[in-house]
């Protein structure tokens, strides 16, 4: 079952929020699904109901919802369509959205309280690192992060185990901005996963843009399917 629902956040304008719910009466373990740049598209409501096909309530936030119309979306590759969005988003705008989506799950009496986790693509990756920081998740998925080396300080808050994919192509993210994410995660003493797939760009995992790879999406698919079922069981 899938629909479309409206939560309150602080501070902010209400915000809509694709929800997938598997078959069954549950409770089931939860997983909040983070946004690329480019909204809450179909493929992220692809992925939404794909996560909860696997055994969990999903729901994936609009993150534009203080300055776009409800909805929006825009083509992927065409990012001044998102520019004034993108760059209107603060580190506290995200926590407060990220916190009002789990605040929700946790109303819910098909969802396991102590069962929950979230995943995000780009801009999504590193809100996914924040809701870690800052939510008692259980695990955490981040796929090539974007802005993440600048929130890497948060590693020392972070409460769930971190799973990180990145592509060894990938022109928009730079080496040194992996190693300071992974330093602060090793330094911190915090468990994590660090994955390179060295024949993968930015956005790999994404079957709707050109720099998808087929292969590489269904690797990583895997070991977040296993990490999940490992954490929120």
């Amino acid at each position: 079952m899938t629909k479309t629902i409206t939560i309150a956040v602080k501070d902010a304008p209400d915000m809509n929020a694709f929800v997938a719910v598997p078959e069954g009466s549950g409770p089931f373990p939860a997983i909040i699904v983070f946004q690329e740049a480019y909204g809450v598209n179909h493929h992220i409501k692809s992925l939404t109901e794909r996560i909860a096909a696997e055994g969990y309530v999903a729901i994936a936030p609009e993150l534009f919802h203080r300055t776009a119309p409800a909805s929006f979306e825009a083509p992927y590759g065409d990012f001044a369509a998102v520019m004034q969005h993108f760059n209107a988003l603060t580190t506290d705008a995200l926590i407060n959205d990220a916190t009002a989506a789990h605040a929700w799950l946790m109303t819910q009496d098909n969802v396991l309280k102590d069962k929950t986790g979230c995943i995000g693509f780009c801009l999504g990756g590193r809100v996914s690192f924040l809701a870690n920081s800052v939510l008692p998740l259980s695990a955490s998925v981040s796929f090539y992060g974007g802005g993440m080396h600048m929130v890497a300080d948060r590693a020392t808050e972070l409460h769930g185990p971190q799973l990180l994919f990145w592509g060894g192509k990938d022109g928009h993210i730079k080496p040194e901005h992996v190693q300071t994410v992974v330093d602060a995660l090793r330094g911190a003493g915090k468990d994590f996963i660090n994955v390179e797939i060295s024949y993968a760009d930015h956005g790999f995992f994404c079957d709707e843009r050109p720099s998808y790879h087929p292969q590489a999406a269904k690797e990583a698919w895997g070991m977040v399917k296993e990490f999940f079922r490992n954490k929120l069981s």
